[in-house]
């Protein structure tokens, strides 16, 4: 039996792997037609090989494929550090998927994908990446590094996020942002994934998200909602009963009933969170689930430019 799950454990880390590279390669090739064509020559692997240069780094596998002599790319000194923070509060693990859906239209979900795509081009272009994971506890912290086998075990961390089992976990988001900031002492950008559901004091978490961006960090937040029922409140007039995740308080409504307040109070804490990311130079992105990762890359990209 232990057996069996180790297989499955791995097949499943080679399916992320898989899917974040086909994301990636998409983009890439979508890049040649759009505004960020010029990006694309950031992910080139190899460059054609010039009479005069040292042959020591000529790929001869690709030589007898294509019969051109190309050199592979080496960088002496990694270009970015970039750190990755996942919520992994109880909150994030809505809506609860069919037998048929696929694991990213899952705010959790969505977010690991995205996290391994990132991981993606970061390995690409020899970055370092780093991982922290909080609720109501840090769950998991890694410092940023650029090898390969730092990038499997990362990966492999973002598995194990697809597939514990759903406990109550509340989000201390202040707390642990603090902690995060504390550890971050190298100038990195900082990509965080959250859905921002949190009880605390609106005040305490901007100023946590303000320390994020100490020691002149680039900070990028993407809030990971799913608009038609947490924006929106799109759900039909039968009497139902909604469930906290992370405390499981419950009320039972028509949905009719509080749609309008709900929508008005919604919008009002969207623009709020909007407005104070703009206000301290943190560059916030909403997210809705089922979105391409389209808005991800060119925001990570955007962001890379202007990291500096």
């Amino acid at each position: 039996m232990k057996i069996e799950s180790e297989i499955e454990k791995v097949s499943s880390f080679q399916h992320l792997e898989m899917l974040a590279n086909q994301v990636v390669e998409g983009f890439i090739s979508g890049m040649h037609k759009s505004p960020f064509h010029g990006f694309s020559a950031e992910f080139a692997e190899h460059k054609v090989y010039n009479a005069g240069e040292s042959t020591k780094h000529i790929d001869w596998k690709l030589f007898a494929k294509t019969d051109r002599l190309y050199t592979k790319r080496f960088e002496e000194e990694t270009n970015l550090r970039c750190h990755l923070i996942v919520d992994n509060s109880s909150s994030m693990h809505y809506p609860e998927l069919k037998s048929n859906q696929p694991f990213y239209e899952k705010k959790i979900g969505f977010a690991v994908l995205a996290s391994a795509v990132l991981m993606n081009i970061l390995k690409k272009q020899r970055d370092a990446v780093g991982l922290s994971v909080f609720s109501d506890s840090y769950e998991y912290y890694a410092p940023e590094k650029g090898s390969d086998r730092h990038h499997r075990m990362l990966l492999n961390k973002l598995e194990q996020l697809l597939v514990q089992p759903t406990v109550k976990k509340t989000t201390d988001t202040i707390t642990y942002l603090h902690q995060i900031a504390e550890k971050m002492h190298r100038r990195s950008m900082i990509i965080l994934f959250t859905d921002m559901f949190q009880s605390e004091d609106d005040e305490k978490l901007f100023n946590a998200l303000q320390h994020l961006k100490h020691n002149k960090h680039k900070v990028v937040l993407f809030h990971v909602v799913d608009n038609g029922t947490e924006l929106k409140f799109d759900f039909d007039n039968t009497p139902r009963k909604f469930i906290d995740l992370e405390s499981g308080e419950e009320v039972s409504i028509f949905a009719d009933n509080v749609k309008v307040e709900y929508e008005k109070r919604a919008e009002a804490y969207f623009k709020k969170l909007a407005l104070t990311c703009a206000k301290n130079q943190i560059k916030y992105v909403p997210v809705n689930l089922g979105d391409n990762f389209e808005k991800i890359l060119t925001t990570y990209l955007v962001e890379k430019q202007n990291f500096g």
